[in-house]
């Protein structure tokens, strides 16, 4: 079974696996899709923070895995409510599986972590932890759900980012009929965001991207938002000021290695505003925060690295109500053994390539690049 080995930062190997045993708790999935977000290019540059749920090197990448179950136990066919044959949507994280955060599926919680797919050591056993492959272990406290196969499976994949657009969006900062929200960057999980934010009744939307996001910029607006803001030829405080009467609510962070966004947040922040830091930055410091204005306004500011269990299955809900246009997110499916050139194209570094969705698709045909990753 062939797998993508991130060995060390910047560096993909392609492996073969011997199929694992498949015992009564546990099952194969035969991987259909595998989403690529933001966190696998820090994890493959090597700017990922030390975390006890991480292990950095070897791992096969991929945390958003969907596919068939191919194989699967007496008890674990039970447990799950799945068959061989079903198409399952999978969570990240594991958990111990007998604690009360692990009977609520929420493994983030759980005392004695399992670990995170796609952030497992390769070397354990039975080695397939992670999306980047033509199949995956289910460990008996894996979170799963059931989910539609008619929906194309580029479209499908997404119910990840789409979870987190609704928890960072709506749940996490309760987002109601009377809040403006600001969600500063375009990539896939602010459009999601878009999406999450309309769901909750938000009175107002702003989106700000770059220049070379214009299309997806006009997609914001096709999904709900009010307002688009070009970050590099506007003053994005200033603007946004503008268009909402004197700032926001709700305050959504995605943008990935800028730490000034930060800044820019609290400052669009109005008194007892919500600000929600989702974008990783590489480990780069923010500098300059205006921490008097932090406490005169009496902001609220939380950072989010997943979202919780209902949200993912709201998610899959959601897709599988088609009300959103979310086929046109999904723009690129790369072969595994193009792993590296999906990362560099995620991340913007192969010239005219500007994607917002990506996935991992074995057997995809190769994608023609018009340069070289960067």
């Amino acid at each position: 079974m062939r797998a993508a080995v991130l060995v060390k930062p910047r560096t993909i190997e392609l492996r073969e696996f011997p199929r694992p045993a498949i015992g009564p708790d546990a099952a194969l999935l035969r991987i259909e899709a595998c989403g690529i977000c933001g966190s696998d290019y820090e994890q493959y540059e090597g700017a990922t923070p030390p975390h006890e749920d991480y292990t950095p090197y070897p791992v096969i990448p991929g945390h958003e895995p969907l596919g068939l179950i191919e194989e699967i136990g007496a008890r674990a066919r039970q447990r799950w409510g799945v068959r061989e044959g079903d198409r399952v949507a999978v969570r990240s994280g594991y958990g111990c599986g007998r604690c009360a955060a692990c009977g609520r599926f929420e493994t983030r919680a759980c005392r004695s972590r399992g670990g995170t797919y796609g952030y497992t050591d390769v070397s354990k056993p039975p080695q397939l932890w992670g999306g980047y492959a033509e199949h995956m272990y289910l460990c008996p406290h894996s979170v799963l759900k059931k989910m539609d196969p008619q929906i194309p499976a580029g479209v499908a994949v997404m119910f990840n980012p789409l979870a987190a657009g609704l928890s960072w969006a709506g749940t996490v900062p309760a987002t109601g009929p009377d809040d403006r929200v600001v969600i500063l960057g375009a990539g896939q999980r602010g459009l999601c965001c878009v999406i999450a934010a309309r769901a909750a009744g938000a009175r107002q939307i702003v989106i700000t991207g770059l220049s070379r996001d214009s299309h997806k910029l006009a997609l914001a607006r096709e999904l709900g938002a009010d307002v688009t803001i070009n970050a590099e030829t506007e003053d994005v405080v200033a603007r946004v000021r503008e268009a909402t009467g004197g700032g926001a609510e709700v305050v959504v962070d995605t943008t990935p290695y800028a730490p000034q966004s930060l800044g820019h947040a609290v400052a669009i922040a109005v008194r007892k505003g919500r600000i929600v830091v989702a974008g990783l930055k590489g480990q780069r410091p923010a500098r300059e925060l205006p921490v008097d204005d932090m406490i005169y306004k009496e902001l609220t500011i939380r950072g989010v690295l997943s979202m919780p269990v209902d949200d993912t299955f709201r998610a899959v809900d959601l897709i599988e109500s088609g009300r959103h246009p979310l086929e046109k997110l999904h723009t690129h499916a790369f072969p595994i053994e193009q792993a590296e050139d999906a990362i560099h194209a995620l991340a913007g570094a192969v010239p005219g390539l500007n994607p917002v969705h990506i996935a991992i698709v074995p057997g995809a045909p190769p994608v023609s690049l018009g340069g070289q990753a960067g």
